[in-house]
């Protein structure tokens, strides 16, 4: 799994492209006592990206659309899809990035992997 194995590359390898639009399936029921959040650093310099208007969403964006699941598609690139700004994350179009999921109080499910994050994709 690219985001969760700490190489920050795509499901084919690849560094992620801040030009190229990603999404982020989390599914339902995080295995979190507290919560989750994905944020964006600038691949050359591993901090924020610049000029972005936000870093990252959490499962505590009080404006975060969920899917009838209870899931939460994020997005990361450019430009936010369509209708779907409050789960997009901007990425600098000129640089790479890298993306860190982080658990706040993470449960046992995450540990022994019956709770999965899904890998990072290009946007079809």
């Amino acid at each position: 799994m690219g985001l969760a194995n700490g190489r920050n590359r795509n499901y084919d390898g690849n560094a992620f492209n801040g030009n190229t639009n990603y999404p982020l399936h989390v599914p339902p029921n995080a295995s979190v006592s507290q919560y989750w959040s994905a944020t964006l650093y600038d691949r050359a310099t591993h901090g924020f990206i610049r000029n972005v208007s936000h870093a990252g969403r959490s499962s505590q964006s009080p404006d975060l659309q969920k899917n009838a699941d209870g899931s939460v598609d994020i997005y990361f690139g450019p430009q936010a899809p369509e209708g779907k700004s409050t789960n997009w994350v901007p990425t600098e179009a000129k640089g790479g990035f890298e993306v860190l999921f982080r658990f706040y109080g993470p449960q046992q499910t995450i540990f022994d992997k019956t709770w999965k994050l899904s890998d990072v994709e290009k946007m079809k």
